[in-house]
């Protein structure tokens, strides 16, 4: 039976609750004097239970959600153009290793001209290392349009007669003509030399330069012979040497998405997917 007590027991139980679930614990007690202590201890114990109850089941439920686990992988062989920073993939030759492995073991043996009379090998080892990097530089002026056994005999020539810069100033044109012939365009060449020489020594201490770019601004010099000066003369690897057999081999063997027409073009084809 619902007596007027029971009722307002019952209303002043929901106001607590009501008020005590809103954090507002002293404002309901200073405006609620009626409220006794027996009925505040019945209610606040039915209302601890309620929140133990219930924050037990939140925290079962957070011990049951895990955490996903997020894989990154590292893709490799990719590059990004300069225009919103799209990933594309880097492009290679499908055979290129196999293809490299077959002309590694045609190499095996190193009995091609250039072996024994490369730019490096009919160079003077023991001289001076300025004048071992002149020679090195004259030898690959002399190669252009040369086969290998006819710039071998000029440098054999040349050092005999003594390869220097200041001994080469000192030579008159007819008879450096006479030393470097017949190797291709042997007229234009002595200019050549004669003009380089004095650039080295007028601007580099009678030495070589030590950049590509510098290199391609000496008279008779191109990307070609710059690239080969740095590997041979000063032994740094700056890019790739094409001469007119490395762009009709690497066309032939379809190492560039596109046919190359220039061995420049080459060049810049092979070293941007080459390792």
């Amino acid at each position: 039976m619902l007596t007027v007590r029971n009722l307002k027991l019952l209303q002043t139980t929901r106001k607590i609750l009501f008020i005590m679930t809103d954090t507002h614990e002293s404002k309901y007690f200073s405006h609620s004097p009626s409220v006794t202590r027996s009925q505040l201890l019945r209610t606040g114990s039915s209302f601890q239970k309620c929140s133990k109850e219930s924050n037990g089941a939140i925290k079962t439920l957070k011990r049951k959600v895990k955490k996903e686990k997020i894989e990154i992988k590292y893709e490799t062989d990719t590059s990004y153009d300069n225009v919103g920073g799209i990933k594309k993939e880097k492009w290679e030759p499908s055979t290129w290793r196999d293809q490299l492995k077959n002309i590694h073991e045609m190499r095996k043996n190193r009995d091609a001209p250039v072996d024994s009379m490369g730019c490096d090998v009919i160079s003077d080892v023991t001289a001076k290392p300025e004048v071992y990097r002149y020679q090195v530089l004259l030898s690959l002026m002399l190669s252009s349009q040369t086969r290998d056994q006819v710039t071998s005999a000029a440098m054999s020539r040349l050092r005999e007669h003594g390869c220097t810069i200041d001994n080469i100033l000192k030579t008159d044109d007819q008879k450096l003509g006479q030393l470097i012939y017949p190797v291709g365009f042997w007229k234009r060449k002595v200019e050549y030399i004669k003009k380089t020489s004095q650039t080295l020594l007028d601007q580099y201490n009678g030495d070589i330069p030590k950049t590509v770019g510098d290199l391609c601004k000496l008279t008779g010099v191109g990307p070609k012979m710059a690239y080969l000066v740095m590997k041979c003369a000063w032994n740094e690897i700056q890019g790739i040497g094409v001469d007119t057999h490395v762009h009709r081999i690497s066309n032939r063997l379809g190492w560039h998405q596109k046919p190359t027409k220039q061995p420049e073009d080459t060049r810049k084809s092979l070293e941007d997917w080459l390792p």
